[in-house]
């Protein structure tokens, strides 16, 4: 990737992708990038269009209509690889990326990963965006299957508690015409249901 887009400044380029892992999970702020890793907008726009290129990263959009104008339309970065977010963040065995505080973000990147791959895979339609106020009501992805919308909570946590399904419930009186299902992937052990809200755990392919 260097010898393609000419970077003469070989540790910058490192810095840039370890700040791009830091940000796993978060809005997307260009001016931000750009002061902390010290180039201007217009090369942190042109490096992130090859890192998408090069499926090292990928953004995902917020879910937009036009009748809502409280959303944030910034897109979120995530990484094809959680490996390489890792190895970015200098997390190189379990007990780190237990202690870590991205260790939710890089969770719900895989996730999120996990959940594109599969409709890839089954030649699905779907499309997949996020959801997100400027009063804070957050969630952190939305499948949008033909006219149906399926909205999923993200937790690296262990144990359910049910402000997991806060946000759900809030877009689903939203849109709820469109919501025809809405999950919560956990850390846990168990699956059930929560006030017909699906809570499954995250170890195989087909639980998500």
């Amino acid at each position: 990737m260097r010898q393609i887009i000419n970077i003469k400044d070989v540790n910058l380029f490192q810095r840039f992708l370890a700040l791009c892992a830091g940000r796993i999970g978060s809005v997307l702020d260009y001016t931000s990038l750009s002061n902390d890793c010290g180039v201007s907008v217009k090369t942190v726009k042109e490096w992130l269009s090859i890192l998408e290129a090069s499926y090292i990263c990928f953004q995902l959009n917020p879910w937009f209509v036009k009748r809502t104008k409280r959303l944030i339309k910034s897109p979120k970065l995530y990484f094809y690889d959680t490996g390489v977010a890792c190895a970015l963040l200098g997390i190189n065995e379990e007990s780190q990326l237990n202690r870590d505080p991205l260790r939710g973000n890089l969770f719900e990147n895989l996730v999120i990963l996990e959940k594109i791959k599969k409709a890839l895979n089954t030649t699905s339609s779907s499309k997949f965006w996020y959801y997100r106020t400027t009063s804070g009501i957050e969630v952190d992805l939305v499948e949008e299957r033909g006219r149906s919308l399926i909205p999923t909570e993200i937790k690296s946590s262990a144990s359910f508690h049910s402000d997991f399904c806060k946000n759900l419930e809030v877009f689903k009186s939203e849109y709820p015409n469109e919501t025809t299902e809405s999950s919560v992937v956990y850390a846990g052990t168990e699956n059930f249901t929560y006030k017909e809200i699906n809570v499954r755990r995250y170890d195989f392919f087909d639980n998500i």
